[in-house]
């Protein structure tokens, strides 16, 4: 089993990256009226681990038009597990902007179940890592290196097996408008 200090970044760490550096990344669009990042297709995923970079813009910030919906955790990046369908079994970091905050969360579905849990306040322009473990019966989210929160993993599958999950809007509606994550 992997924890999140042994296994290698998706990409490189560096802080105060100058927007140049950003070329290093990839770039997730979710264009205005739509759920779905351009760039997203199905990649088997079969690791005790996900460990990536992300960073948010001021494309991040947006408001609902519905007010409640803001609450609504929008998809960053993680993976489906006990070899099924996502919404039976997966874990992943979600985002969402409210009360002026860009916020963090673990989100996971076991036996189409969902919980979710905030873990963080990050920042818009900056890069923050992220990691997903399994360990010990359980998806352990990291932020910066440091556990934020556990969420119970009942998948029969002794280890993870699945496709990876890319960013996402939503929730209730679409992005109101283009919103840009790089990873």
């Amino acid at each position: 089993m992997l924890s999140c200090t042994k296994i290698p970044l998706i990409k490189p760490l560096q802080s105060n990256l100058p927007n140049g550096l950003l070329k290093d990344f990839t770039l997730f669009t979710i264009p205005k009226d739509s759920n779905y990042a351009d760039k997203s297709s199905y990649k088997i995923f079969k690791y005790d681990s996900l460990k990536f970079i992300a960073h948010f813009d001021s494309s991040a910030i947006y408001k609902t038009k519905d007010p409640f919906n803001q609450y609504d955790i929008n998809k960053l990046y993680g993976f489906s597990d006990n070899k099924t369908f996502h919404q039976f079994y997966s874990a992943r970091f979600g985002w969402r902007w409210s009360d002026d905050s860009l916020r963090l969360f673990g989100y996971c579905y076991n036996n189409s179940v969902r919980s979710f849990l905030e873990l963080s306040v990050i920042h818009i322009n900056e890069f923050d890592t992220c990691c997903i473990t399994i360990q010990n019966g359980s998806y352990i989210f990291r932020v910066n290196g440091i556990q934020k929160g556990k969420i119970i993993r009942t998948a029969t599958a002794d280890k993870p097996y699945g496709y990876k999950l890319y960013p996402y809007f939503g929730g209730s509606e679409p992005a109101p408008h283009a919103i840009y994550i790089y990873t």
